[in-house]
C-alpha cells in the first residue's frame, strides 16, 4: 500500500507494518489463514478524523502480498438500517483518497465484516445495494476465498 500512497501524502507516515494498524480487537475479524497476509495497513478512520472530524470515515487499508492490491476492511455493525452508513463510508472515502493515491491506484476490494452479530437478512434487495456498491459483506470473518 505504501507504494500506492503519493509521496506528499500524509498517510504515508502512518502506514504500519502487516496488520499493525488495526486495533487490537479488530483483529480478531481477520481468520488465522489472512492474518499473515498483509505488507501493511493503515487506520484510515483514526488518520483522517482530525481533519475530517464530521464526515463517514472508512477503517482500515491493507495492502495484500502476493498481489499488491489495496483491500479495504470495515469492521461495522451488521443491521439492515447500516446498509446504507457502509455505503456512505466507501463512497466518502473514494473521495478522500483521492488526492493520496497515485494515479491508476485505488482500492481493489471493500470488505465489510460483521462486528457483532448479523441482524439483516441476506435478501436479495440488501445484496444487490451492496454489489452496486462495490461492497462485499463477508460475516464474522475474512477469509481466504473474500481476498481471491
Amino acid at each position: 500500500m505504501r507504494d500506492a500512497l503519493k509521496s506528499s501524502s500524509a498517510l504515508k507516515a502512518m502506514v504500519q507494518d502487516g496488520n499493525g494498524a488495526l486495533q487490537k480487537r479488530h483483529r480478531r475479524y481477520l481468520s488465522e489463514e489472512v492474518r499473515n497476509v498483509f505488507a501493511d495497513s493503515l487506520d484510515l478512520d483514526a488518520a483522517l478524523r482530525e481533519t475530517l472530524p464530521q464526515e463517514n470515515r472508512w477503517d482500515y487499508l491493507l495492502g495484500h502480498n502476493t498481489t499488491t492490491k489495496i483491500i479495504g476492511l470495515e469492521p461495522h455493525s451488521a443491521k439492515q438500517d447500516e446498509i446504507s452508513t457502509v455505503i456512505r463510508k466507501k463512497e466518502a472515502a473514494r473521495g478522500q483518497l483521492a488526492e493520496h493515491l497515485k494515479p491508476g491506484k485505488g482500492i481493489s476490494k471493500w470488505l465489510w465484516v460483521a462486528s457483532g452479530d448479523v441482524h439483516f437478512a441476506n435478501t436479495e434487495k440488501a445484496r444487490r445495494r451492496l454489489d452496486e456498491s462495490g461492497i462485499l459483506f463477508v460475516g464474522r470473518k475474512v477469509l481466504p476465498k473474500h481476498l481471491a
